[in-house]
């Protein structure tokens, strides 16, 4: 298989102010196995050793990584560590099916068989409201500038990505988990899961199926200073179903189609479906903020370098 090979390390650590006695936690932190992404090794460690640890793949097929820790500690690390080779081609609004918007939308609330022989009701559950992408007036209303009548829809996908990149700010800190699409294009700031969330929020709205992807790209650092080994970020974006082509994944952040620099961790309704990490702990004292490291290193020359983002996306 030819494509792009990375190292990827994800670490994350817990340093709590008194004894945990317990901690349960539920990771997704291993990368899909995909046609255009194999996965060569791949393997979640926790430290101190958990008492009980099991894989299993949750209703989108994501491994989802559960672990009980049963030794009292003060500091928590969970490693996830991966090999993998990455041979996705960056779609190209040219190249994709030119069916318009509309009729995207009416073939999905036809229902039958879509080309990829499919049935279309599996694609409905990318349209329903899910927890933190809801339907509104204020973003039907942002969004109706992409959806001109006729509109070819990869144009519209473009398009949408574009107005979010171009209009709207990256500011890290600028909002939290519960923040709304509406109050997103109220204060006009925001991270990458804001700006994906906007974007399916935009698509479902129109009746079109949609997912929110979860995972890494990789970055090049500012020009003349060297790339810091563990300072990349998980990162987020858009899954759109097109009619003979599958789901296209498209970057908001970036204003692009995702192509081999990017690792495809896990995918679902909103981030509520693919957290990196959760759980519970059991401790008279206070819980801590996780401190975060991830890296995601080339193990081949780069043959393009100035097709890389030089910012580094936080969630």
């Amino acid at each position: 298989m030819t494509g792009r090979r990375y190292e990827l390390v994800h670490t994350t650590t817990y340093r709590y102010p008194g004894p945990v006695t317990t901690s349960y936690g539920r990771a997704l932190l291993l990368p899909r196995d995909l046609p255009d992404q194999r996965r060569h090794t791949a393997a979640v460690t926790v430290d101190p050793a958990p008492a009980d640890a099991a894989e299993h793949r949750d209703w989108f097929g994501n491994t989802s990584s559960y672990f009980a820790v049963t030794t009292a500690h003060t500091t928590l690390t969970v490693t996830a560590a991966a090999t993998l080779t990455v041979s996705r081609r960056r779609a190209e609004v040219a190249a994709l099916p030119g069916l318009a918007w509309e009729a995207v939308a009416r073939l999905v609330a036809d229902g039958g068989t879509g080309p990829d022989g499919v049935p279309l009701v599996d694609r409905r559950e990318a349209l329903l409201p899910s927890r933190h992408v809801l339907p509104s007036d204020p973003v039907r209303a942002w969004a109706a500038a992409s959806f001109t009548p006729g509109r070819a829809y990869p144009e519209v996908l473009a398009d949408l990505a574009h107005r979010i990149r171009t209009e709207l700010t990256y500011r890290s800190g600028s909002t939290t988990i519960a923040t709304t699409q509406a109050e997103l294009l109220e204060s006009r700031t925001g991270v990458c899961q804001d700006f994906a969330h906007l974007m399916l929020a935009a698509l479902r709205s129109y009746g079109l199926p949609a997912r929110y992807t979860s995972g890494y790209v990789e970055t090049l650092p500012p020009p003349g200073r060297p790339k810091i080994r563990g300072a990349d970020a998980s990162h987020a974006w858009v899954s759109a179903w097109v009619p003979g082509a599958g789901w296209v994944e498209v970057d908001p952040t970036n204003d692009q189609f995702v192509g081999d620099r990017y690792v495809v961790l896990g995918w679902g309704r909103d981030y509520g479906d693919v957290p990196p990490l959760r759980g519970v702990i059991f401790t008279e004292g206070g819980g801590a903020r996780p401190e975060v490291s991830v890296d995601l290193h080339p193990l081949d020359a780069d043959p393009d370098p100035a097709s890389a983002p030089t910012s580094v996306p936080m969630p």
